[in-house]
């Protein structure tokens, strides 16, 4: 089984070279190439993270931080830490910056434990670096008898009670590590399985989580009764139930092949894509965008390749959304487009779709090809992500990758760290030029606050604060989160 398809070939390393192509795309947006990998330091980019000193980091086979204005610098080179199957670990995947303010994430492969269960490559990492580089392996999977505490892990994200949630893979061997199962892990690394998946027909088995402002987990998953994958929920205490089966319907016009984690829109209902099915049917077919609310119901919002959005219009093979500040979802697509390379779109909680840019428009993809993963805003309103390929330097698959920016002219704004906090709780707030903020309130509420930078808040819950939207008054103008604060 192939979760999220987190390995999708190993990443080759890259050293910077900055190299700022600006091209106009459609609607007057602005596309610009910050960086270009060229498979000495990095190549291959997985996603994007923003972190609380206004910096953007993520992974390329080694982890890299880059600024606003293309300073790039690699923190961390794996499988550098002496002894065989790189006990460091190699492979890694998404970044998530927890409260602690250091960066947590996996490594697919590497770990030194269970190599003979895991093809002799390793069975994956947990760990931690701080933004200055220093990294501390907490959790080296298959360390328990025949890999009971699960191997390949995908993604992780911190979950209000501060620990971190993810999934492992199964494996060929033994027979119990075919197991797909989702694990806590605490900041220190102590594993803790919360659910174990079957391995049997028909079953569920999981993907990338989210955890939902009613606290629950919510993700797709592999399987399910039609074997095109699912919608499920879990809650923190382990009990799962199923809210959709895909391809309910002949020929799988509802999609077929969830992998990306869900988002969820102030009125409660998730959003997210699949990878086959809409036109075509399930094994043709070119991927979907889908709302499904809370108790199951799902909407087919747009269905790509669709008549009168031809794949060199609009692409296929969506990738994850995000819900920006202006209430639409934008998104990449791996292939497809007018140049066959990917596209980055918009498409609105009603279904209205637009192709925002096309990769490989420039002679030799220089502006990048094929993005393998979604997009972020960062609070200065613009959108970031990566191309696994392409560039300005030539290697194999047609270049190493890079970096890019999408600019539509969107606001800057805050965000809050967590999204969600009792009153009393510390809060950190991220933006732009924030030195000299005069005022923060929690819907309305003054709150006390600390100006720790120009990029980060620090900022108490107030008493009789309710749930809503967290304004920074600065002289330049009110600066409003992206989505509401949850006081629960």
């Amino acid at each position: 089984m192939t979760l999220n398809k987190l390995n999708r070939g190993k990443r080759a390393c890259a050293l910077f070279a900055l190299c700022a192509t600006t091209a106009m795309a459609l609607y007057g947006q602005t596309f610009t190439t910050v960086h270009n990998f060229d498979g000495t330091n990095g190549g291959g980019p997985y996603s994007l993270v923003q972190a609380t000193d206004g910096n953007l980091y993520g992974t390329a086979g080694v982890i890299f931080k880059i600024a606003l204005n293309g300073t790039f610098t690699v923190l961390y080179h794996f499988c550098s830490v002496g002894g065989s199957e790189c006990p460091d670990g190699y492979e890694p995947g998404e970044l998530v910056q927890a409260t602690d303010g250091d960066l947590y994430g996996t490594t697919f492969e590497g770990g030194n434990y269970g190599t003979l269960n895991c093809e002799g490559q390793g069975c994956g990492t947990f760990f931690k670096i701080t933004p200055s580089g220093t990294l501390t392996t907490l959790y080296r999977f298959c360390a328990l008898s025949e890999c009971a505490d699960g191997r390949l892990p995908g993604p992780v994200i911190q979950a209000a009670d501060g620990d971190f949630y993810g999934v492992t893979g199964g494996s060929p061997t033994p027979p119990s590590a075919e197991v797909v199962r989702i694990f806590k892990m605490t900041p220190s690394g102590t594993l803790t399985n919360l659910y174990s998946f079957c391995n049997q027909p028909y079953c569920t088995a999981g993907g990338q989580l989210m955890q939902a402002a009613n606290g629950d987990f919510y993700a797709p998953g592999v399987g399910g009764a039609n074997e095109a994958g699912t919608v499920f929920k879990l809650t923190t205490s382990g009990t799962l139930t199923t809210l959709y089966s895909f391809c309910a319907q002949s020929g799988c016009p509802d999609g077929d092949s969830p992998e990306w984690a869900l988002v969820q829109d102030t009125n409660g209902d998730f959003f997210g894509t699949t990878d086959d099915g809409g036109i075509g049917g399930e094994e043709d077919g070119f991927g979907t965008v889908f709302k499904i609310t809370p108790s199951g119901t799902l909407t087919t919002l747009f269905r790509f390749c669709a008549e009168g959005f031809p794949c060199e219009t609009n692409g296929y093979g969506p990738l994850g959304l995000i819900h920006a500040t202006d209430g639409n979802f934008y998104g990449t697509t791996r292939n497809g487009g007018a140049y066959r390379q990917g596209t980055i779109f918009q498409i609105t909680p009603g279904g209205a779709f637009t192709t925002l840019h096309s990769f490989c428009s420039q002679s030799r993809c220089t502006d990048g090809a094929n993005p393998y993963f979604g997009l972020v805003q960062d609070t200065n309103g613009d959108f970031y992500g990566t191309t696994a390929f392409g560039g300005s330097y030539v290697g194999p698959y047609m270049g190493y990758g890079t970096i890019f920016r999408l600019s539509m002219g969107l606001a800057p704004f805050v965000e809050t760290r967590p999204h969600h906090g009792n009153v009393g709780a510390a809060i950190d707030i991220l933006g732009t030029d924030l030195t000299s903020a005069a005022s923060v309130s929690f819907n309305g509420v003054p709150a006390a606050f600390h100006v720790a930078s120009a990029t980060e808040i620090t900022a108490t819950v107030p008493a009789g604060a309710t749930s809503g939207n967290v304004e920074v008054r600065t002289p330049n103008g009110t600066l409003i989160s992206g989505s509401p604060f949850r006081v629960p």
